[in-house]
């Protein structure tokens, strides 16, 4: 069993540029002790790796059948295994995001949660914060300036540049985070939407915005002036989603689930992932993926779902037009990648599942749903407050989890602040929506599931366990019931969510297509950390020996079947 190492900056720089030397002295070919393959192997001119934000197993397989486009062609040409896993704990998109390409948990590629808490200073870390870094549209906004620093792990482009430099690693998404985590370290370009700007990058010292922005300049200009002549708007692509209408009270407002919705916004609607793929095809085209002699990489992150099931619940009108779109989107898409001479590899998956909002859910069937107690953490910081004499409560819940602090926000000294997680996890188990807690020092103390343990089978400390990062998680891990929904919700804004160690938000698609390819059904599960294995295996290209995922035989391109050790 592998325990997740602590990497710094210097490390993982270390660490890349061994990789690279280590690489570059191999040839782009499987192991050596690899049997064979039964063909001659061509590995495919293009690697597309799409990654649908919030697209659970459930969701997939509730629209299955009435896909026409690109995911009926995913469903019904690919190798589809109904049953893959994010199988850590905190599913959520940054670290779903770099369980993909990396084939590391989120425990060894060092990103746990969205966000954490600096220890020393109080103060909130984005995921992928870089404030050596700017924004190249100039402005400082979204989760302002951002870069790959704190992904502390190589990933499949990585490893391709390593010994092809010539090779082209681009990715675009609606989120930087789901752009620069599919872009790795290494690659030529991330991008992303923002709003009023168009798709936008981060720049390091150094580098000029312009040369940057350069790939997506042209595009920028034509979106922008086609939503000058043309304001958004959603209204139903197909009229079986207007059954779903009906008005709904949540967080003591109410709201009619329709289209077009009471607030209209371009970034929470089916046009994010239609702007977002039209990007993808703006790269494949000028850039010339997949078609000067190389394999190349295009990842594609697709943020509606997420941000639709967010905002309105994903059992709705809006979520049923969205998957209608959205699959009409992916079929122009796939169409285009189809032509690429040198033949194509697409694979597509999730970063998490999603759950509908409770007061929905609970007219549904589903009895257990339900909003988390508002008053859980206050009645625990009373009793803590009392029992160690503190002045102020010293839990906070931030968006990685629930910390022990003091009034500054800072982290108490030791040996206090773990007797102080202590005493609370041991009152938060008594709690009935609560259903398993731990402090950090208790979960990273625990071993590891056994590198072929199924994600199915996982207890609830070894899901948090693969998800614990020293350093950035916090001081106390929290399980809630199933059905239970953290938050009082927002109409309008926040009703339903996901970052639950339960099934409905980590059970994602992970389906396998080449263009003229025939269909299979492959329910026996896998995990997203299988997916960079089995990548580099169909390239050719060596992996680190000391990754989480294996490596699946997929008889695409001739690649040589995975060894036993894979």
């Amino acid at each position: 069993m592998r325990r997740p190492r602590k990497r710094t900056g210097v490390a993982m720089s270390r660490l890349l540029a061994s990789l690279c030397v280590a690489l570059a002295a191999a040839p782009l070919a499987a192991r050596a002790q690899t049997p064979e393959p039964t063909t001659e192997a061509s590995p495919p001119a293009l690697i597309v790796t799409i990654v649908v934000d919030q697209f659970s197993a459930d969701l997939f397989n509730q629209y299955r059948d009435r896909f026409t486009g690109g995911l009926k062609t995913l469903a019904d040409q690919g190798l589809v295994y109904a049953n893959g896993y994010q199988q850590h704990a905190m599913t959520e998109t940054c670290p779903g995001h770099a369980t993909v390409l990396t084939g590391l948990n989120p425990a060894r590629a060092g990103i746990p949660a969205n966000d954490w808490i600096d220890r020393t200073t109080g103060q909130e870390v984005y995921c992928l914060a870089a404030p050596e870094n700017t924004l190249a549209h100039g402005r400082n906004t979204d989760n302002g300036p951002v870069g790959p620093g704190q992904l502390t792990a190589s990933t499949l482009g990585d490893w391709l540049k390593a010994v092809s430099p010539q090779s082209r690693v681009y990715a675009v998404s609606g989120k930087d985070r789901g752009a620069i985590t599919l872009n790795g370290h290494q690659g030529d370009g991330a991008f992303w939407y923002t709003v009023g700007f168009g798709f936008t990058t981060y720049v390091e010292p150094g580098q000029a915005a312009e040369a940057r922005l350069a790939p997506v300049a042209d595009l920028n200009g034509r979106i922008s002036a086609r939503l000058q002549a043309t304001p958004p708007s959603w209204t139903y692509s197909d009229e079986t989603c207007r059954a779903l209408e009906a008005d709904w009270t949540v967080g003591g407002a109410s709201f009619r689930a329709t289209l077009p919705p009471q607030r209209l916004l371009i970034d929470v609607s089916p046009q994010l992932d239609e702007l977002t793929l039209e990007a993808a095809i703006e790269l494949l085209d000028s850039r010339e993926l997949g078609r000067r002699g190389v394999t190349d990489m295009l990842g594609v992150s697709l943020s509606a779902t997420d941000r639709i099931g967010h905002t309105f619940g994903n059992q709705g009108p809006e979520m049923c037009d969205q998957m209608y779109r959205l699959d009409k989107a992916l079929g122009v898409f796939l169409d285009r990648v189809a032509q690429v001479p040198g033949g194509a590899l697409v694979v597509l998956t999730a970063d998490h599942g999603g759950n509908d909002f409770p007061e929905r859910q609970s007219t549904r069937g589903f009895s257990e749903a339900k909003r988390g107690d508002p008053a859980l953490l206050g009645r625990i910081n009373a009793a803590l407050r009392e029992e160690f004499g503190l002045a102020v409560g010293p839990l906070t819940q931030g968006g990685s989890g629930v910390m022990v602090v003091g009034a500054d926000n800072i982290a108490l000294p030791q040996p206090l602040r773990g007797r102080i997680a202590a005493a609370a996890v041991e009152a938060l188990r008594a709690e009935p929506t609560v259903a398993g807690a731990w402090t950090i020092e208790q979960a990273l103390a625990a071993p590891a599931p056994a590198h072929d343990a199924s994600p199915e089978e996982l207890t609830l400390l070894e899901r948090q366990r693969l998800g614990a990062v020293e350093g950035r998680s916090p001081d106390i891990l929290l399980a809630l019931q199933p059905g239970t929904t953290p938050g009082a919700g927002r109409a309008g804004l926040y009703v339903a969510g996901h970052g639950t160690p339960w099934n409905y938000d980590r059970r994602v698609p992970i389906i396998f297509w080449s263009p003229g390819g025939s269909g299979q059904e492959r329910y026996l599960p896998i995990r997203t950390i299988d997916i960079a294995p089995t990548l580099a295996r169909t390239i050719g290209l060596d992996t680190p020996e000391d990754l989480d995922g294996r490596c699946l035989d997929l008889g695409l391109f001739g690649a040589a079947p995975c060894a036993a050790a894979d």
